[in-house]
């Protein structure tokens, strides 16, 4: 069920920003606003902001920026219903349910809920079966055989399915719970041929909790014990409504602390790798589960951290067929080490054999970076064979562009250039030749999908008609700014800045819909009787206003007033005289739409000469064009812009 209003509004009223961070953060006063390094990325020197004023926070490095609710959810990586849960929870406000949501809404939650409610019963029962004797002498037994301590046993929530057809099935049933949701949850099957015959999905084996990141059973893994070679050794939960397996990673609820505060997440392949680096005082780790990683995947690990270790079990063969997850992780904008085991070994058999210390100092020495582990990995047989030396090259040149970053890029392909005995110039042609390729892919695709012609999207007016409307943009965005910060000030004795501004642009109708979705709310509120301060966008339920009103009412560099007195230098604020900064502004919005429909005017002239129109329609055209030439004339000459002809 959806959380009230009212108790939304009670957790925004009470929850403060800079006892939120600071509970994350040490924080220091300078200025006005508190600093710390950002959380979100990489960075030496503070660049994350909190304002307790405005009671927003902002880093002025990667752009994240919201209220309490929003820090909440960045850095737990959880929606807004659960940053409510969770802020009720610390300030002791009672959470009361949504009873104004229509039925479907009810049912859908309803039936995850019950989803999450009967996978817990599951892994209690999982759990408890390490307990009764068939699970203490083979489940128990293969854990503690593989150094498992109670501690780890727990921490994970594993488990161990009896060896029956129906032991969980019987048990869920007996506990209230319907044979269709168990279907739904994954956790029985239909016999085939038989709808009347149901059986448990997990039998005889030892089980593994897969979590979400609020720490809920979303899912299980289950490993064979027996050398039975006609069932597979390891499966996993179906896909469910609560389940997705290419947006979650085994171990990330445990690790998620963890990879923040160390700034680095390491990947593995399996549960047991996960769980023996856990013991040996490793928590950073999560695993992709056996299957290839994804996007998503990669995703969810660049909420905590951009840097990531790759750990390759001591087989070349499926090193080498696993390369592609390394030129995804480039491509997701995240940096990339690797670290190679021994010959035969895998980060959970190498840590059982050399020791928590032998393995915590192995990975610190052998991580690469991905450039000289690629090399290395190819190097020996690359080095009697130009071919292969030439193949070579082209993948390292490859995974290079995959990096969205140019000044790391320039680095790597330095890096490159000097173990390949290449000029760098070579490496940075055939970069730009896939750059110029994917370019003109891109293009052709957008080109299929237009209805305009091949010939028509290559017109120069094409393009301009884009770069007009990204300064239109930029002119909008630059009107609310002035709307935001400065509609409730004066321009006159009579007249709000806001009204004079409106009044203006009443006849100009923006084109961005983030934009359009906040002048709407302004107008709103004045309907409403309510003349908007910043903190009213702030109290809006979507995060992309929020965030766009937070950069468009903070700044990184501001002079204090105790600087400007004590030195004696004064410099021009553009609220000092709000009457010409928003007058000014006005016209260059108007120059802006003026200049396209220039344009627009221009190329239905050309148009109708190409047709051979009547000649009163094409003076008609030119009438329209002279007449919006005055207004640009005009506005050019009260900005003091010199025009040439």
């Amino acid at each position: 069920m959806a959380i009230s209003r009212a108790t939304t509004d009670k957790v925004k009223d009470r929850a403060d920003i800079e006892e939120i961070v600071s509970d994350y953060l040490p924080l220091k006063k300078k200025g006005q606003n508190l600093w710390a390094c950002c959380p979100f990325h990489n960075e030496k020197s503070p660049s994350f902001s909190v304002s307790p004023a405005k009671q927003i926070y902002k880093c002025f490095g990667c752009g994240k920026a919201g209220d309490p609710i929003q820090f909440v959810m960045d850095i737990e990586g959880i929606g807004f219903n659960e940053a409510i849960r969770q802020l009720a929870g610390k300030y002791g406000i009672e959470i009361e349910e949504d009873q104004n949501v229509t039925p479907e809404d009810i049912q859908a939650y309803n039936e995850r809920e019950s989803l999450y409610i009967v996978l817990n019963y599951a892994k209690d029962f999982f759990v408890n079966n390490l307990q009764v004797e068939e699970g203490k002498a083979i489940g128990l037994s293969y854990f503690k055989e593989r150094g498992f301590t109670q501690e780890i046993i727990e921490r994970f929530e594993l488990g161990y399915a009896l060896d029956g057809w129906d032991y969980l099935l019987q048990a869920a049933q007996a506990s209230g719970h319907s044979i269709e949701l168990l279907l739904k949850a994954g956790l029985i099957l239909q016999k085939e041929g038989d709808s009347t015959r149901f059986y448990d999905r997990f039998r005889s084996r030892v089980t593994f909790t897969i979590h979400n990141l609020g720490g809920k059973p979303i899912g299980f893994g289950a490993r064979l014990l027996t050398q039975d070679k006609k069932q597979p050794k390891y499966i996993n939960s179906p896909e469910t409504e609560v389940y997705h397996k290419s947006d979650i990673l085994y171990g990330i609820f445990q690790a998620k602390k963890s990879i923040r505060e160390k700034d680095n997440c390491y990947l593995v392949e399996g549960y047991t790798d996960v769980i023996s680096l856990h013991l040996a005082g490793i928590e950073n780790v999560v695993a992709s589960s056996g299957t290839s990683l994804t996007e998503n995947q990669i995703k969810l690990i660049k909420r905590f951290s951009d840097n990531i270790t790759v750990l390759y079990d001591g087989d070349a063969a499926g090193i080498r067929a696993s390369l592609r997850g390394i030129d995804m992780i480039l491509e997701g904008g995240l940096n990339v080490k690797a670290v190679v085991f021994p010959e035969g070994e895998d980060p959970d058999s190498y840590a059982r054999k050399v020791g928590a210390a032998a393995f915590s100092e192995y990975l610190q020495d052998k991580a690469q970076d991905f450039i000289s582990f690629k090399i290395g990995l190819f190097a020996e047989e690359a080095a009697k064979d130009p071919i292969k030396q030439a193949d070579l090259i082209k993948q390292v040149v490859s995974s290079i562009s995959k990096i969205p970053d140019p000044v790391i890029r320039t680095v790597y392909i330095r890096q490159s250039a000097t173990l390949l005995e290449v000029d760098e110039e070579i490496i940075q042609t055939e970069i730009n030749k896939i750059f110029l390729k994917s370019q003109k892919d891109r293009q052709f695709k957008e080109q299929r999908e237009s209805t305009a012609t091949f010939v028509e999207d290559l017109l120069p007016v094409k393009e301009e008609a884009v770069s007009h409307k990204m300064l239109i943009a930029i002119q909008e965005r630059e009107m609310l700014r002035l709307l935001v910060n400065y509609g409730f000030e004066m321009v006159s004795e009579e007249l709000h800045v806001c009204q004079y501004l409106l009044q203006e642009i009443e006849e100009l109708e923006f084109q961005t819909p983030l934009y359009t979705k906040i002048l709407n709310i302004y107008k709103n509120a004045l309907l409403e009787g309510v003349l908007p301060q910043p903190e009213y966008f702030l109290q809006n339920d979507d995060a992309e206003i929020k965030k766009e009103v937070i950069h468009m009412i903070t700044r990184k560099y501001e002079l204090s007033t105790l600087w400007e007195s004590r030195h004696q230098i004064f410099t021009h604020h553009e609220a000092d005289d709000l009457a010409k900064t928003v007058y000014d502004s006005i016209l260059h919005l108007k120059k802006k739409v003026i200049k396209n429909m220039l344009e627009e005017a221009k190329t239905k002239i050309k148009e109708a000469e190409s047709e051979k129109a009547d000649e009163a329609i094409i003076n008609e055209r030119l009438s329209v064009y002279m007449e919006l030439k005055k207004y640009q004339v005009e506005i050019d000459r009260q900005l003091g812009i010199v025009i040439s002809f």
